[in-house]
């Protein structure tokens, strides 16, 4: 079996590429299961894993002729993560465009082209909900994006539909809460301070929050992420219909709402004082708008149908953290 990760390179990615390789099995384009005999990662940066199944092209989503050779006639599924993130799709509407719209398309069109039509899983995001919403927001709720982040992923939603309706593909668009704590540094995505509140302090450096406390948002962990990622690609076509949804491929992936000054105060509860303290506010507008713009409470029936799950709460996340990036005695050095 063949698999194609575009962002294959990024931190989604690269968990994304390690637990399909614990798994060495997904069920393939004919919906049988099969070994993983190749695993691609597309990016325009270098992959982080590494494993004899393992291949990997750097180079630009937006080539077409790139693309036709990554993905080969016998790929069996795409998982599509590469995109321009919120605050620089937002600032940079051309470049927004040209990556999270245009590079779609030219890798949907060569999906498309192919034999046998692929699975076609696609990171959308819960910016595609804006404006007037019911309190929570349904999985059938319409999709009113206030960004263009968002508009751009609703986009790639409906030719996602479009084309799995059509029969040229087997795709489902899987609208991810706001991934938390990622490691690393600080990206432009409007929501990467959820995990800079968390990540700086237990670094020992301060980390501004640009939303006030109260501002909320609907997370969910990197572990979580995945496995509904592999989930939503395992889930056969009939699951859809089964679970009263056969109008749409678009799944609202569970998650937890929390209120940003409570994600300090788990901060607190794990680490300490000390390590919360080092959590400094400084509204800007910018991001207070576009993070506004985002319902954070949603009740999703598809998802959990599917088999999808969530965290326990908040304080179990910051932990997951600490165990996978930090090494367990740190949390307990600063007070859990």
């Amino acid at each position: 079996m063949r698999i194609v990760i575009t962002g294959g390179g990024g931190f989604l990615g690269s968990r994304l590429a390690l637990r399909i390789l614990e798994r060495g099995q997904l069920t393939n384009a004919s919906g049988e299961m099969s070994t993983i005999t190749e695993l691609m990662l597309f990016d325009v940066v270098p992959p982080r894993v590494m494993d004899p199944r393992l291949r990997h092209v750097m180079g630009d989503l937006g080539d077409s002729s790139l693309v036709s050779r990554v993905v080969t006639p016998d790929t069996d599924s795409v998982f599509h993560l590469a995109a321009v993130v919120s605050g620089q799709a937002e600032a940079e509407f051309d470049v927004g465009m040209s990556v999270n719209v245009d590079a779609t398309r030219i890798l949907l069109e060569r999906c498309r082209a192919l034999t046998r039509p692929p699975k076609f899983v696609f990171t959308s995001s819960l910016a595609v909900f804006g404006g007037r919403l019911p309190d929570p927001v349904a999985d059938d709720s319409p999709i009113t994006p206030q960004t263009s982040y968002g508009t751009q992923k609703a986009i790639g939603e409906l030719l996602v539909y479009d084309m799995t309706r059509k029969g040229f593909i087997d795709g489902r668009s899987l609208r991810l809460p706001t991934v938390t704590v990622r490691p690393g540094k600080p990206n432009r995505a409007a929501s990467s301070f959820a995990s800079g509140v968390v990540r700086e302090p237990l670094s020992g450096v301060e980390a501004i929050c640009p939303v006030s406390p109260q501002a909320a948002m609907w997370v969910s962990s990197p572990r979580a992420v995945v496995d509904n990622l592999i989930i939503g690609h395992e889930a056969p076509a009939s699951a859809f219909a089964a679970a009263g949804f056969a109008h749409t491929r678009s799944v609202n992936v569970p998650g937890i709402r929390v209120g940003v000054g409570a994600m300090v105060e788990a901060l607190r509860r794990v680490s300490g004082d000390d390590v919360a303290s080092r959590v400094k506010w400084q509204l800007d507008p910018v991001i207070d708008r576009i993070v506004a713009t985002w319902p954070a409470n949603f009740a999703p029936l598809l998802g959990p149908a599917l088999g999808m799950q969530t965290d326990r709460d908040f304080d179990a996340i910051i932990r997951q953290y600490i165990d996978d990036e930090l090494g367990p005695a740190t949390g307990k050095a600063n007070g859990s």
